[in-house]
């Protein structure tokens, strides 16, 4: 019981234990900004189910989702990256984004419309 109260030594992860994984999600939304075109950021909210999420929405439509600690810093992250960020509850989600969701799953149906090959035949 008393370990409850202890304080956490300098340099030990987060209480809430998201130390590795929250740079690794950093890491990702970096990547993802850097390697598309047109990028921009939508803040999602908290929710009772949900953390505060920052979704990336390329100018194709790809899209990729990452927590972030709260929405200030959500936005300041955009921010370092040089893409413009929007609250996502104020302006909705991108045509774009739809279109991409839409245009994967048709392509998966397809693909599991096809069914397994065996090699060499044809499909």
């Amino acid at each position: 019981m008393r370990r409850w109260f202890r304080r956490r030594r300098a340099g030990s992860a987060p209480a809430h234990g998201r130390g590795s994984a929250a740079s690794e999600d950093l890491a990702h939304l970096t990547e993802f900004a850097r390697t598309r075109r047109g990028v921009e950021g939508f803040v999602e909210p908290r929710t009772t189910v949900t953390e505060t999420t920052l979704l990336l929405v390329a100018d194709d439509g790809e899209w990729t989702r990452r927590r972030m600690p709260d929405a200030a810093r959500a936005h300041e992250f955009a921010n370092r990256l040089g893409i413009p960020s929007y609250d996502a509850q104020v302006v909705g989600y991108p045509q774009r984004m739809r279109a991409w969701n839409s245009r994967r799953a048709a392509a998966e149906k397809q693909a599991r419309s096809l069914g397994p090959t065996a090699p060499g035949e044809a499909g």
